[in-house]
């Protein structure tokens, strides 16, 4: 598997345009990848008067991220050190996000259900969580079969959550999608 866990596969544009992403909202990427793949775009689209989070375990992906965004000249996007598979443990105000994004993490952790309460704790009201991962099928790329989520498993951890299911997708032929709004 390459450095990006295959989101050469996923298009952010089409992600984000499926999301309504506009300007001024509040959004976070957890898990953001060292490249930024989504976080950089959606800085770009919430603008000078929203603020993006770009949130990973590691310092280094951080730092990546941090230059690329200085290198862009995009001062709405901060960077957030955080353990995802402990609850509470991101240091963003609760319910104070528009969108949160968990896309192609899943399958690197095993505390799927505090990931998806950790995301969940985050967003606001009326406010969307977008979950992206791996189909479960056999591809001679990618995370191991047996690692991949399936995403029935979730749909039941984001309902616990006070979440509402708006829509299952597919993006692309890799990778499944759920996109919930809290209620």
């Amino acid at each position: 598997m390459s450095e990006s866990g295959g989101l050469q596969f996923l298009d952010p544009k089409e992600v984000l345009d499926k999301v309504g992403l506009i300007q001024g909202m509040k959004v976070a990427d957890l898990g953001c990848g060292n490249l930024g793949h989504f976080i950089i775009p959606a800085a770009r689209i919430v603008g000078k008067d929203g603020l993006a989070y770009a949130v990973d375990i590691q310092s280094s992906v951080l730092d990546s991220v941090k230059h690329r965004a200085a290198r862009e000249a995009l001062n709405n996007l901060n960077t957030v050190r955080s353990n995802l598979e402990i609850v509470g443990s991101t240091p963003i105000p609760a319910a104070s996000l528009d969108v949160v994004f968990l896309i192609n993490v899943l399958f690197q952790n095993s505390q799927h259900s505090n990931m998806v309460t950790e995301a969940a704790r985050l967003v606001k009201k009326g406010g969307k969580l977008v979950i992206i991962d791996w189909k479960k099928i056999g591809v001679p790329f990618g995370p191991a079969v047996e690692k991949r989520i399936d995403p029935q498993i979730i749909i039941k951890y984001a309902t616990a959550e006070g979440l509402n299911l708006q829509l299952q997708t597919e993006f692309g032929k890799y990778f499944w999608g759920l996109i919930f709004e809290k209620i």
